[in-house]
């Protein structure tokens, strides 16, 4: 895609406020994108960070973060990949009461495009595989590690709410995240643990790239993007960074079942 103009990163991004001091994190998709842009800022509000990939170097590169940071090897396709990615959070951070998890970004997604004619099974598989099942199944093997008042973070996206031709499956995948951010809610509420969805628009990453859509129609779906989205640009994987740090601090602390959207306003107007 074609840069676009975006503002200055504000001061604050720049100079974080330690509103994560004390606190732990499990991020799932952290060596790359969103995710990794998020670990990047809980580090530099003060947690310490367990990042999760399936690219074994990119896992070694996450893992340099800083003094904070650690990366494992996980599919969250695979319920035993999360089960392993428990006992290591178990091993790092401990268990409630003395010790435990503080956040849970669920954020580890994959996108495709096909028509309802050209889908087939596969398409279909690996998108609610790791889209649905990788959400659901991350949040349930790390729950008996969750100290009260945790906060638990899902990867939906601007586009649960939308409409597009040959993009029924991964639309379907994120509305799919949504809801279970209204029902994990209600269930984990009582254990004293908020479950919020945060949804991104675009935003240029290695995701995106990976979309399957030649260049000249990912160009289209951007232009198309920031004509009708109000503050007419794309958005930085800083922004959406500052939005997931938010849901997971106490700043939040009386705010779940919420679908934050971090997306100039597209989906909304």
């Amino acid at each position: 895609m074609t840069a676009v103009a975006t503002p200055p990163v504000p001061s604050d991004f720049a100079a974080a406020s330690r509103r994560l001091a004390g606190k732990t994190a499990v991020i799932t998709g952290g060596t790359t994108g969103l995710g990794f842009a998020a670990a990047r800022r809980f580090l530099a509000e003060g947690a310490r960070v367990l990042v999760t990939g399936q690219d074994a170097g990119r896992v070694a590169d996450a893992a340099a973060l800083g003094p904070g940071a650690t990366a494992v090897r996980a599919d969250v396709r695979a319920v035993g990949d999360l089960d392993a990615l428990a006992a290591h959070a178990r091993e790092h951070f401990g268990a409630p009461p003395e010790g435990g998890v503080d956040v849970v970004f669920a954020n580890a997604g994959v996108g495709g495009f096909a028509t309802l004619e050209q889908a087939d099974e596969a398409h279909f598989d690996q998108q609610f595989a790791v889209n649905v099942k990788g959400v659901y199944f991350t949040v349930q093997r790390l729950l008996p590690l969750l100290r009260p008042g945790a906060s638990v973070i899902l990867n939906a996206s601007a586009v649960s709410t939308k409409g597009l031709a040959a993009a029924s499956v991964y639309f379907a995948t994120k509305a799919a995240v949504r809801s279970l951010a209204r029902t994990l809610a209600a269930e984990l509420a009582p254990r004293g643990v908020r479950v919020n969805a945060v949804s991104p628009g675009l935003v240029p990453t290695p995701f995106v790239g990976k979309m399957g859509l030649p260049e000249a129609a990912l160009q289209g779906f951007a232009d198309q993007i920031t004509a009708a989205a109000p503050l007419g640009r794309l958005g930085t994987p800083e922004e959406i960074a500052a939005a997931v740090v938010f849901l997971a601090s106490d700043e939040s602390r009386y705010v779940t079942a919420q679908d934050l959207l971090v997306d100039g306003g597209w989906a909304s107007v």
